[in-house]
């Protein structure tokens, strides 16, 4: 017995910062001693966190967490963060590469799902489908062919991709070609003509994209020169009747100036899963019947989950066993 206290102690501790696949917990708790904040709810409170990661060992976070310096000083012993998500935009990496404490991510799958959920964000705007569910919740039921919710045709219309030469951009534009649209797209770093003609894609310059598009869908990586990529510049070159979809990154759109051309309806509407100061969201926004919000669902099915969790038990499993990490962002610190 005191054999088997003695193995279950020396066993490395996993901190988890909300509850994530079952299976990949397990996998996890056959070689580790495992806690995971239980609440799926809402994101882990800071001092919590900072509870969880002075305990222990590894890190196993999730995108909407903030890793900042203050956390990963908080354990010196920390050996790796662990993150499920595809970049580690929300985690200090140059503290932890000073720290010599390994980073790594997930590999890019969540394209179709990313891609699914777009094109409902922009069907929803369009056609008014949360203000119908709202109405007819509440009991009211204008008729079959009254003129109270008359949205914007999907079909047929132009969609201009941001950043749309990406796999996320291409799997719209896949989507929007069911929809007899015409795609445009602008990266700052054109595609090959094969690659447009196979995607369906044609390339504009970016601010003739903004000034034919009906619907703007926004695909950049969120980096110094794409923060605010969409300003109140942006949004006076859009049509009034044009909608804005956002599932990239909330700080590309300068939030504020989003509110001002939707309340000055330079714009038709918004569709957003994305927020510049996630997890909180614009009072504005929320009250504006043109705007559909959701809660960053981007990757949000069981099958795109359970794929995330088991790579980022991978990243886990191979530090553990002494390999080479498979999604580590700061290898350097191998050779340091």
């Amino acid at each position: 017995m005191a054999k088997v206290k003695a193995q279950r102690a020396s066993r490395p501790r996993i901190f988890v910062t909300q509850p994530v696949s079952e299976r990949a917990l397990k996998r996890l708790r056959d070689v580790a001693r495992v806690k995971v904040f239980p609440d799926t709810g809402r994101i882990i409170p800071k001092r919590t966190l900072l509870a969880g990661v002075r305990k222990a060992d590894i890190l196993f976070c999730l995108l909407h967490d903030m890793i900042d310096r203050t956390v990963i000083m908080a354990n010196p012993n920390l050996r790796l963060i662990a993150a499920q998500s595809i970049t580690p935009s929300n985690i200090d990496v140059e503290t932890a590469t000073a720290q010599r404490i390994p980073v790594t991510v997930t590999a890019p799958i969540t394209t179709e799902a990313t891609a699914d959920l777009n094109f409902g964000l922009m069907l929803a705007v369009a056609r008014r489908i949360v203000e119908g569910d709202r109405i007819t919740r509440s009991g009211k039921f204008p008729g079959g062919q009254s003129a109270h919710l008359m949205g914007s045709l999907v079909f047929g219309k132009t969609i201009g991709l941001i950043g749309g030469g990406g796999l996320i951009g291409k799997a719209v534009a896949r989507r929007a070609q069911g929809f007899s649209m015409r795609v445009l797209y602008w990266t700052p770093r054109r595609k090959s003509e094969h690659e447009e003609r196979e995607a369906g894609l044609t390339f504009v310059p970016f601010d003739e994209l903004l000034r034919e598009s009906d619907f703007v869908s926004i695909h950049s990586p969120l980096n110094k020169e794409t923060r605010h990529q969409i300003g109140a510049r942006e949004l006076r070159l859009m049509k009034k009747t044009a909608f804005l979809i956002n599932t990239a990154r909330g700080a590309i759109v300068d939030e504020a100036a989003l509110v001002r051309a939707l309340a000055k309806k330079q714009i038709a509407g918004a569709g957003l899963d994305v927020f510049e100061h996630e997890p909180k969201v614009d009072r504005a926004l929320k009250r504006m019947p043109n705007v559909v919000l959701t809660p960053h669902l981007g990757s949000a099915t069981p099958e795109v989950r359970e794929a995330m969790a088991n790579i980022v038990v991978d990243n886990i499993l191979a530090l553990l066993g002494g390999r080479k990490l498979p999604n580590c962002v700061n290898p350097q610190i191998f050779a340091l």
